[in-house]
């Protein structure tokens, strides 16, 4: 029995009430003067995005390429209508108006273009995830680096205003040394029925859960992660052939994180993200992704801030407009290429680990388990 007037804690150390919410550089941010030709190769659904993202900074896309040549005119018509078409990949690598391109292929498709870009000496943003092989990846970051090319990837939930700002805050020492980090989305993905990405085995954990790995491997910072262990299973209400139900945890020495997914909620969608550590802790909920409300915790009270933007395409503005301040200021890109592999490691350790049922060191699992 607790002794009368026990509280177990609750209450303790409890802020001491509203104070105003920090300013931090949370949103995408643009080159000073720096306004590159810019080449979309791969015109899928998801680049309209990046398009409107491109338009609305006033980014200058000067041409198109798809193997499917409707699709790339269809996207030049509705955004650009001024741009090339080019009738090959190798004829965009000849065009010297455009230095950047904005790879959108599928990832098995995608590595040899990165290839042939870097020598053809074109920046380079990478659709997510940037590769199937890890060591591939590096390969050509060293590549890169010895040809003077800049690779970034479109980790564009690295600026949803609220991922963001989390992220800010914790760099800035705000919420102190970082002990707890989960992740829970409840939504309903089964708009994907009778489509490719069907033929995803881990396509929760993986396609749609790399977002998660990646802001994670953001907000562990310099952390090395010491094991993660995770698993999938089939909703009972799901008629998607993927398993909708995934979790991964990862052990950090003195950090905990854990991610989970819902990908069947039919009723009450709901993503929570929750940072914890030795000066405060930041939340951030909603019923999507675009829809958040980030609530700051510390000794000094609660601080709730008014966030602008939303993940689609404010996230997209963010990943290009990195790229180019990277080239402009002749440095490397946050989201780039070595930042980006530290997030597949996790990734790929939790796909061996739901293949195995063991635990299993990021960093060991190479390759995309397919």
């Amino acid at each position: 029995m607790a002794e009368t007037g026990s509280s177990y804690g609750l209450g303790e150390l409890s802020a001491s009430g509203t104070v105003k919410a920090p300013v931090l550089p949370y949103t995408p941010a643009d080159p000073i003067s720096y306004r590159p030709g810019i080449a979309l190769i791969g015109c899928g659904g998801i680049t309209v995005h990046h398009l409107a993202a491109y338009r609305a900074a006033g980014y200058r896309v000067a041409g198109f390429y798809d193997v499917d040549p409707t699709r790339a005119k269809a996207r030049r018509e509705e955004f650009f209508p001024e741009a090339r078409l080019y009738g090959s990949f190798d004829e965009a690598l000849r065009d010297d108006s455009v230095e950047v391109l904005d790879i959108a292929t599928h990832p098995e498709a995608r590595y040899p273009l990165m290839a042939k870009a870097v020598e053809a000496g074109k920046h380079i943003l990478s659709q997510k995830p940037f590769v199937v092989d890890l060591d591939e990846g590096l390969r050509l970051a060293d590549r890169a680096d010895s040809r003077g090319v800049k690779i970034a990837v479109n980790h564009n939930g690295r600026w949803a205003p609220h991922f963001s700002y989390i992220s800010r805050a914790i760099a800035a020492g705000l919420v102190g040394e970082v002990s707890a980090c989960h992740f829970s989305v409840s939504w309903n993905h089964g708009w994907i029925v009778g489509t490719p990405f069907e033929d995803i085995r881990y396509l929760v954990l993986y396609d749609f859960g790399i977002h998660w790995f990646d802001i994670l491997s953001v907000f562990a910072g310099e952390r090395k992660p010491l094991r993660v262990f995770a698993s999938t299973a089939f909703s009972r209400n799901q008629k998607a052939k993927p398993p909708f139900l995934s979790q991964a945890s990862v052990e950090y020495e003195g950090m905990q994180a854990s991610i989970g997914f819902q990908a069947d909620t039919l009723y009450g969608p709901e993503d929570r993200t929750e940072v914890a550590g030795t000066k405060g802790c930041i939340r951030s909920v909603g019923p999507d992704l675009n829809d958040q409300r980030v609530r700051l915790v510390t000794e000094a009270g609660t601080a709730e801030p008014e966030l602008k933007g939303t993940w689609f395409p404010d996230g997209f503005h963010g990943t290009m407009g990195e790229l180019l301040r990277s080239i402009e200021e002749k440095r490397e890109p946050s989201n780039g290429a070595r930042s980006a592999i530290r997030g597949l490691e996790l990734c790929f350790a939790a796909l061996a680990s739901a293949s195995s049922g063991e635990p299993v060191k990021p960093g060991s699992a190479r390759k995309l388990i397919s």
